[in-house]
C-alpha cells in the first residue's frame, strides 16, 4: 500500500508539472518514469495536433532529434564488436570524399564530439540557409567538404557537432551495406520491440501518430517549419514507451550485451588529461550527488530529455511538441520528486543572494576572442544567460558556481570579482570576461563585401538607417538583412534570425598592417574562427 501511495503521489506531481499545458488550444508534453526496469508512470498534457484537437497520449510519437545520437553510437559499437570497423579508424578510411583537414580524426572522436569538425547546421545558417529551407543530404555533405579548417585540434576540446553524427550514419551505411534506417530496425529497434520508433530521413514522410511541432507566438502558436533531411544526428521518431524499452537494454543487454551500455557511458580524457563528460551519445554528470547519463533533443517545435540515474534505478523521459517547454528542467523536477527521501541524496544547492546575482546583469566581453555573454534576472529573480542569442537558465552548482540549466553545455561561472568574470567550459578551459562598453560605436570603414570560401558565401555590409546590415548570398539561398551591432572596438555582433531562436554571431575584425580592415572573423555556438575576407 505504501508503494502504491508513493506512486500515486508521483503521478499527481507529474500532473502538476504538466498543468500549464493542460488546456485547450495548447501543444504540450509527456512525462515517463522508469523504475527498476518498469515504466511505472506516464502522464501527458496538451494537444498532439491543434488543428484536429487530438490530445497527446501514450501512443503519440515525436521527433526526438539528438536523443537519436546514442542509437547511432550503439550501431557503430555493434559493428566494432563484430570486427567490421574499429572506433580508432580514421574517418577518411570509410569516407574518402572528406577533405584532408590535417590532423587525423577517428570514429571515436566523432562519437565524443571532440573531433573539431564544424557543425553543418551552423555552416548552413551562416551561408544564409536556415532550418526552414528544404535542402538535400548532398547539400549538408557539401557544406562539410568545403571546410579547410577545424574548430580545434581533434581530441583537445569538446564542441557539439551534428556533422560528426551525420558522418557516423554514413559510416554505418558504408560498412553494413544497408541504409541507416534498415540497420537500426534490424539490429536495435526490432529486437527491443520498439515498434513505434523509426528513422525518418525525410521530414515530409508521413509518420503514423506523429505529433505536430509548434512554436509559441504572441498569445497563440504557429506550426514549426523544418526542411533539413535527418541522419545519424537526429532522425528518429519515438515515444515514451519505446524509449523505456531502449532504457531497459542498458540493464538487460538484449542488444549488444552488457558491454554496449558500458561503452556508451564510458568517458575518455582530452589531450590535457581532463575528462570529457560527453561519452558516446550520452552526457555523464552528477545531480545531487548521483551519477546521471542524459541527452537532450532539440528540433523545430520538438524538445526531448532522456535522463538516467542508474544508481537509483530510475530514468525520466520528457518529450514536448511545444518549442517553449524546458524539458530538461521538467525531467529533473520529476527525478527530484522520485528521489525524495533517498538516503545520502545531496540537498539542492541554493542560489547566491539577489545582490550578488544583480552584479552579473548586463553584457560581458572576452576582448581576445570577441565572445559575449549577457546576463539578466527573470521576474522571479532567477538568473539567466544568453550566448549566441540562445537564452538559458542558470542554477546553483554544488561547488558554489552557477551552471547552465541545460544539457550538453559545459558552463561553470564564478560570480564577478573586481570587474572580471571567470567562466570554465570544456577541457578545463577558463575564459575571463569583463564588462563591455556602455556606448559603443561601429568601427569606420566596415561597409563592403566579405567572402568566405569555406561557406561559398558573400556577406555584404551596407548602410541601413543609422547602422549597417549584412546581406548574405550563399550557395543555395540569400538572407538578410542581418543587423550589425557594435560591442566594443573591433568586436561586433551580427543578429541572425533563425527558425528556433533570434540568434547572433560574435565577430572580430582582423586588420592589415596599415590598419585597414582585412577580414571579419566570426564565431557562433558551434563554429569557431570562420574567416570572411574583404573583397576589393
Amino acid at each position: 500500500m505504501t508503494e502504491g501511495l508513493g506512486l500515486l503521489a508521483l503521478r499527481r506531481q507529474a500532473r502538476r508539472l504538466l498543468a500549464p499545458w493542460d488546456r485547450a488550444g495548447s501543444p504540450g508534453a509527456t512525462l515517463g518514469l522508469v523504475r527498476d526496469g518498469a515504466l511505472v508512470l506516464q502522464e501527458s498534457a496538451g494537444a498532439a495536433s491543434l488543428e484536429l484537437g487530438i490530445p497527446i497520449g501514450a501512443e503519440t510519437t515525436f521527433r526526438i532529434a539528438s536523443v537519436s545520437k546514442q542509437s547511432t553510437c550503439a550501431a557503430i559499437l555493434l559493428l566494432a564488436a563484430e570486427g567490421r570497423l574499429s572506433v580508432a579508424d580514421d574517418i577518411r578510411h570509410w569516407l574518402p570524399e572528406l577533405p584532408e583537414l590535417g590532423p587525423r580524426i577517428s570514429i571515436d572522436q566523432l562519437m565524443r564530439n571532440c573531433s573539431g569538425i564544424r557543425d553543418m547546421l551552423e555552416l548552413m545558417r551562416l551561408g544564409g540557409t536556415d532550418l526552414s529551407h528544404p535542402v538535400r543530404p548532398e547539400h549538408l555533405m557539401a557544406a562539410i567538404c568545403r571546410q579547410r579548417g577545424l574548430n580545434f585540434e581533434p581530441g583537445t576540446r569538446f564542441l557539439y557537432s551534428n556533422s560528426g553524427f551525420m558522418l557516423l550514419g554514413r559510416i554505418i551505411e558504408a560498412v553494413s551495406g544497408e541504409t541507416l534506417g534498415d540497420f537500426l530496425e534490424r539490429r536495435i529497434l526490432g529486437p527491443l520491440g520498439m515498434t513505434r520508433t523509426r528513422h525518418t530521413p525525410s521530414v515530409t514522410e508521413v509518420v503514423p501518430g506523429l505529433a505536430t511541432g509548434y512554436f509559441p507566438q504572441g498569445p497563440g502558436f504557429i506550426r514549426a517549419q523544418h526542411g533539413f533531411p535527418l541522419g545519424g544526428e537526429g532522425g528518429l521518431v519515438s515515444c515514451v514507451e519505446d524509449l523505456a524499452l531502449w532504457d531497459r537494454n542498458f540493464a538487460s543487454g538484449t542488444v549488444g550485451g552488457a558491454g554496449l551500455a558500458a561503452a556508451l557511458a564510458e568517458r575518455a580524457p582530452f589531450a590535457n588529461g581532463t575528462l570529457n563528460r560527453y561519452a558516446r551519445g550520452l552526457e555523464v554528470t552528477t545531480h545531487r550527488g548521483l551519477r546521471t547519463e542524459n541527452h537532450g533533443g532539440l528540433w523545430p517545435g520538438y524538445r526531448t530529455c532522456f535522463l538516467r540515474a542508474p544508481e537509483a534505478g530510475m530514468t525520466v523521459i520528457a518529450i514536448a511538441n511545444h518549442g517553449g517547454i524546458d524539458v530538461y528542467h521538467l525531467a529533473h523536477q520529476l527525478l527530484d520528486a522520485a528521489l525524495e527521501g533517498r538516503p545520502g541524496l545531496h540537498p539542492a544547492p541554493a542560489l547566491p543572494p539577489r545582490p550578488a546575482l544583480e552584479a552579473l546583469a548586463g553584457r560581458w566581453l572576452d576582448p581576445e576572442s570577441g565572445a559575449t555573454i549577457e546576463f539578466a534576472l527573470d521576474a522571479a529573480g532567477h538568473p539567466t544567460a544568453t550566448q549566441h542569442g540562445l537564452p538559458f537558465a542558470l542554477a546553483a552548482g554544488e561547488d558554489g558556481r552557477l551552471v547552465a540549466r541545460r544539457g550538453i553545455y559545459p558552463f561553470a561561472l564564478s560570480l564577478p570579482e573586481g570587474g572580471s568574470l571567470m567562466l570554465e567550459t570544456d577541457a578545463g578551459t577558463v575564459t575571463h570576461f569583463r564588462r563591455a562598453a556602455t556606448a559603443p560605436a561601429l568601427p569606420d570603414g566596415l561597409a563592403g563585401s566579405y567572402r568566405c570560401a569555406e561557406l561559398d558565401a558573400t556577406w555584404t555590409l551596407a548602410p541601413e538607417g543609422d547602422g549597417l546590415v549584412v546581406q548574405v548570398r550563399g550557395p543555395l539561398t540569400a538572407a538578410g538583412p542581418w543587423p550589425v551591432q557594435p560591442i566594443e572596438g573591433d568586436c561586433l555582433r551580427i543578429l541572425t534570425p533563425a527558425t528556433m531562436f533570434q540568434g547572433w554571431v560574435d565577430a572580430k575584425l582582423a586588420r592589415a598592417a596599415a590598419g585597414r580592415i582585412g577580414a571579419i572573423v566570426v564565431s557562433s555556438g558551434r563554429v569557431r574562427g570562420m574567416r570572411f575576407e574583404r573583397q576589393g
